[in-house]
């Protein structure tokens, strides 16, 4: 049998997935004490079960790991067959090497914890880079939300040329990202892509600086793609070097909105005229705002599921 099991940290996307499955979430206490620790009990027979924990591990990313953790071991106590964790989000991805003297490299120890708590496998969603899925050494998959979101930008947009639309990638590391959304989006893999030289501060947090383009902007209505926004510096300073190089509007795909404390007010102020992103993370009251355009990725994972159901 499957036992889909939620953690605290998206549950509105737990119980999309269990309804498309027909299935309920299986019963779990969570109980958070004052010295801010955390305690996880299984409230369900699950001896020789199938036990599926989904957890996205944003802010606080720290708390979400833990309870994450937890839960794999109290499934193991119970003699769960199987533990698989479903990360939406999987926090520390973009600390996956080691960029300074001296710096610890997260990604891996995030991992080793995952590997040695007992999960059987991982999945997660757009990592930030897929070369990270290689330090698993359990099963790991890595689903894509992108074609849900190009649906979804193009629904918007109408029916746009080829000749009318640039994608752009706001940075060299995201290139393969945005020519995979260009290919959903064209429906073909022969479409010119545009990139953005940009810098990042290694001593300032959140600090980015778009230097040039490399590609055509100009008289058209540019997508920038990316896997995660944050500050929405990358974006916002991307977004005002295509209009400085004649683009007439700029839009936003990006799959994990994981929000700084005013990004949200910072994006709507911005020249961007509509952010599209996804419900791995779960948007806070204080975090909507008019550009902003969320869709589930609620069918995506229950998919996936599907043939342990």
């Amino acid at each position: 049998m499957v036992k889909l099991f939620s953690g605290t940290a998206n549950t509105p996307l737990s119980e999309e997935i269990a309804k498309i499955l027909n299935l309920s979430l299986a019963k779990a206490e969570v109980v958070r004490f004052g010295n801010s620790e955390v305690r996880v009990r299984v409230e369900e027979d699950v001896k020789n079960d199938v036990c599926v924990v989904i957890q996205p591990t944003a802010n606080p990313t720290d708390t979400h790991l833990m309870e994450l953790f937890f839960f794999c071991d109290a499934l193991r106590r119970q003699e769960a067959k199987k533990v698989i964790g479903i990360l939406p989000y999987f926090g520390y991805a973009r600390q996956n090497i080691q960029h300074r003297e001296g710096e610890d490299v997260s990604a891996n120890v995030i991992i080793r914890f995952l590997e040695s708590i007992g999960f059987n496998k991982i999945y997660t969603v757009d990592l930030h880079d897929e070369t990270t899925g290689g330090v698993f050494s359990i099963p790991f998959k890595n689903l894509s939300a992108l074609s849900l979101l190009s649906t979804c930008v193009k629904n918007y947009l109408g029916d746009l040329s080829l000749n009318s639309v640039a994608i752009v990638s706001p940075d060299q590391g995201g290139i393969e990202r945005s020519r995979k959304f260009g290919e959903y989006f064209f429906g073909r893999p022969d479409f010119p892509l545009t990139v953005i030289e940009k810098k990042r501060s290694l001593d300032a947090i959140h600090k980015t600086e778009a230097f040039d383009i490399y590609g055509n902007v100009s008289g058209k209505t540019v997508i920038l793609v990316d896997d995660i926004v944050t500050s929405g510096g990358t974006l916002i300073n991307a977004a005002e070097l295509c209009l400085k190089k004649g683009a007439s509007k700029v839009f936003a795909a990006v799959v994990h909105h994981d929000f700084s404390p005013s990004a949200s007010k910072k994006i709507e102020t911005s020249i961007l005229e509509k952010l599209f992103t996804t419900n791995t993370i779960l948007l806070k009251e204080e975090q909507k705002f008019s550009k902003l355009e969320v869709i589930s990725i609620a069918s995506l994972i229950a998919e996936e599921l599907k043939h342990l159901v």
